[in-house]
């Protein structure tokens, strides 16, 4: 056990190091170099900040159940549609709703959708959860076909609204589905980490199991574990992650796919450590990035998914090359 917690201390020194350059540094400089601090700026700062640690640590919590429950490392969070469902819901919200009201009715309608996803996610691909242990089949293949489906079902939906948008909304919506950390108070962010610390507590719970079912439905069940139901919960809890990542921060691609990847490559397979480790990881991964958009072309303000984007691209290359 020692050896299985030691590269945590390390990690929560990386995230905490990112959240203190997350908070101190701007297009400006940075607040212990350049000056005295200025409150107001630096409230705004650590509500960005605090939104960006929750949001990258539900998507990586995520993508790294994900990759458990489909028996595929290139799975993310965004691969079964919900992040389709939440960004219609938004979108729709913002074109049906006065303008006094787009803001508040954002995150509504973005939850709205990703549930609308979910249900269809579940309706459609029941059979795969609850598969034979021993089927011929490609474990997962099933579900990741459904999912597909049921993403570019959205996504078309998506498309049609975007082309009825009017143009003064168009480019606030696209900010937006690009990922946009913009917090306005602490409301977001407690309401993701309310959600990150539950789900987070489930799979730390659950990892013991978990390191069973990644020995294939074979096993698991002969050693008494309730396949079934475990793969249900896997699938509920990494779609509840991926939603409320979604509702407060738009679609920010690659943290669920480079970071657990990333970390199952340096620390093994074993869910004890996979898991708080990925967690850890991809908040201090999205701090780093949000940070990079606010400074990299400054004054402009880059989306933070174009840049986990640019980042994570050649990364997840780099790794694909150098991996057995």
């Amino acid at each position: 056990m020692r050896r299985l917690l030691r590269p945590i201390p390390l990690l929560l020194a990386a995230a905490l190091l990112a959240a203190v350059l997350a908070i101190d540094c701007g297009s400006g400089g940075c607040q212990f170099v350049a000056g005295p601090d200025d409150p107001t700026l630096m409230l705004l700062r650590t509500q960005r900040a605090s939104l960006a640690f929750a949001v990258g640590a539900l998507l990586t919590l995520a993508g790294a159940l994900l990759q458990l429950l489909l028996r595929n490392p290139l799975a993310d969070p965004y691969v079964l549609g919900v992040s389709g469902g939440a960004a219609v819901g938004a979108v729709a919200s913002g074109l049906l709703l006065p303008l006094a009201l787009r803001s508040a009715s954002l995150q509504a309608g973005a939850l709205a959708g990703a549930a609308l996803a979910i249900i269809l996610l579940f309706a459609l691909g029941r059979r795969s959860l609850a598969a034979p242990p021993m089927s011929s089949a490609v474990p997962g293949m099933r579900l990741i076909l459904t999912g597909v489906m049921v993403s570019t079902g959205f996504g078309a939906l998506l498309a049609l609204l975007l082309s009825l948008a009017p143009d003064t909304q168009l480019r606030g919506t696209m900010f937006w589905l690009m990922g946009d950390l913009e917090a306005e108070g602490f409301a977001g962010g407690i309401v993701a980490w309310a959600v990150l610390l539950t789900v987070g507590a489930w799979a730390i719970w659950q990892a013991p199991r978990l390191n069973v079912l990644a020995h294939g439905d074979a096993t698991a069940l002969l050693l008494g574990l309730p396949v079934t139901r475990l793969r249900v919960a896997l699938l509920l809890i990494a779609s509840v992650a991926t939603a409320t990542a979604v509702a407060q921060a738009g679609a920010i691609g690659f943290v669920g796919l480079v970071v657990p990847h990333a970390l199952r490559l340096w620390l093994g397979n074993d869910q004890r450590l996979l898991l708080p480790a990925a967690m850890l990881g991809g908040g201090a991964a999205l701090l780093l990035a949000d940070l990079l958009a606010r400074v990299i072309l400054a004054p402009v303000q880059l989306p933070v998914g174009v840049v986990t984007a640019l980042v994570g691209v050649p990364l997840f290359l780099m790794m694909l090359a150098r991996s057995r």
